[in-house]
């Protein structure tokens, strides 16, 4: 059981590994539609493409009697609130290996959905749904956070039900090692939000935002850019942090407990009543980590989730972009940002939703600053030099954003342009 601080601490220290077993996980979640109506899926619908699924060798996992997530190796598809799907991947060793994974799945997808008549959409936001027109599924944990997220932040149940993302994950050497990624991946941001929008149409109109989903996100109980992640954060001041972090829900004999009333200090003291007083264990460690719903977050590895999830073309580049400047020049990009004001920071964290490369962040715009990081990036990664069968470096994976960069054009911009053209809302589905 856990009963101390320093039992979280060491639980962090625990993720350390040497810089050559470093992996890469990558996650990243889908809008599915149905082909005849433009609505959304039922878990009826997904219980069919579940099992079609499963003919590529995919296991189920069930919670009680309801499939809940198909399992193959070290990949997982799980069920997001709204029936959005997301594959968690593996540990891998290198962005080819990455890519190659996302796509095997993508073309499984593909496959499944032509049969079943379901259209798929990599928007970071629900571009034609309305929130109450959203079927939900059975997951017990999502029932409970279904009523108790509103009451922290006004746009919870958006988040939970009409966006999707695309979410990194990355290890460390040594607690310094993660003091330096975590400063790092926290004060780009803004231009991670910048750089990756695509979520620009809302309920069939222009939001007005380039990264709605951004937005939404800053309006989410539990979520945000706290300013502790620039004061620097080691192990022990991430274990305060979370230990006097609200509990959102504690699993108990097979039940969902709502922990709205408790921090996680009143966990380990012994002191919730409804759960006989228990302390928590691992697994509930685990899953208050996991319900921290900032823009980065501490686990035993670094989880970075401020992308946007993007079509096909671009799936891979996201994960680059990082892997070439936190493995690859890590120095040079810390060197970089260490003396930026958190303030400001902040400040263009919470207009790069709407402003987009226009935002100012120390001078610059966000357009300079993407420019400068694809540049550190792409040194990063020809340093690592990891070839592919045919040769190429991971560089290759970075190709999307210097047209992004060079154009000053995102998804969400070229989104946009072709909606207010004519306005046919057949483009936002992938092809």
């Amino acid at each position: 059981m856990i009963h101390s601080k320093e039992q979280i601490i060491e639980y962090f220290k625990s993720g350390i590994k040497k810089q050559e077993d470093f992996k890469i996980g990558i996650e990243h979640e889908k809008f599915l539609f149905n082909k005849v109506d433009n609505k959304r899926v039922n878990y009826t619908q997904i219980k069919k493409m579940f099992s079609a699924l499963m003919e590529f060798g995919w296991n189920p996992i069930f919670e009680k009697k309801n499939i809940i997530a198909l399992n193959k190796g070290g990949k997982n598809i799980t069920l997001e609130p709204g029936n959005q799907i997301e594959l968690s991947g593996d540990k891998l060793n290198h962005m080819h290996e990455a890519c190659a994974e996302s796509q095997d799945y993508l073309f499984e997808l593909e496959q499944v959905t032509k049969k079943l008549n379901i259209k798929i959409i990599s928007s970071g936001f629900d571009p034609f749904s309305k929130l109450e027109e959203i079927p939900n599924n059975p997951k017990e944990r999502y029932k409970l956070m279904t009523k108790s997220m509103p009451l922290g932040g006004e746009l919870s149940l958006d988040m939970m039900y009409r966006t999707c993302g695309t979410q990194l994950n990355i290890d460390y050497k040594s607690e310094d090692d993660f003091k330096k990624k975590f400063l790092v991946i926290n004060s780009i941001v803004p231009i991670t939000i910048a750089l990756f929008a695509n979520s620009s149409i809302v309920e069939k109109k222009n939001s007005n935002y380039l990264s709605y989903r951004s937005k939404v996100w800053q309006s989410t109980s539990r979520g945000g850019l706290p300013k502790l992640f620039f004061e620097n954060l080691d192990f022990e001041k991430y274990a305060d942090f979370i230990m006097n972090f609200p509990i959102l829900f504690i699993q108990h004999e097979d039940k969902y407990i709502s922990g709205s009333n408790y921090t996680f200090n009143d966990f380990m003291n012994g002191n919730i009543k409804e759960i006989d007083n228990r302390q928590p264990t691992e697994n509930d460690l685990a899953t208050h980590l996991s319900t921290i719903f900032t823009e980065n977050r501490l686990k035993q590895y670094i989880e970075l989730r401020s992308m946007d999830t993007c079509g096909w073309d671009c799936l891979c580049s996201g994960p680059a972009f990082f892997i070439g400047m936190l493995y690859g020049n890590l120095d040079e990009v810390h060197e970089l940002i260490e003396k930026w004001d958190k303030n400001r920071i902040i400040n263009a964290y919470l207009e790069s939703p709407k402003k987009g490369f226009n935002t100012e962040l120390m001078g610059k715009d966000l357009h300079y600053w993407a420019n400068t990081l694809l540049d550190l990036s792409r040194k990063g990664l020809n340093q690592r030099d990891i070839l592919s069968k045919k040769g190429k470096n991971e560089t290759l994976f970075l190709n999307h954003l210097r047209k992004v960069v060079f154009n000053k054009a995102t998804n969400a911009d070229y989104m946009i342009d072709k909606f207010s053209n004519n306005e046919n809302l057949d483009e936002l589905y992938d092809r």
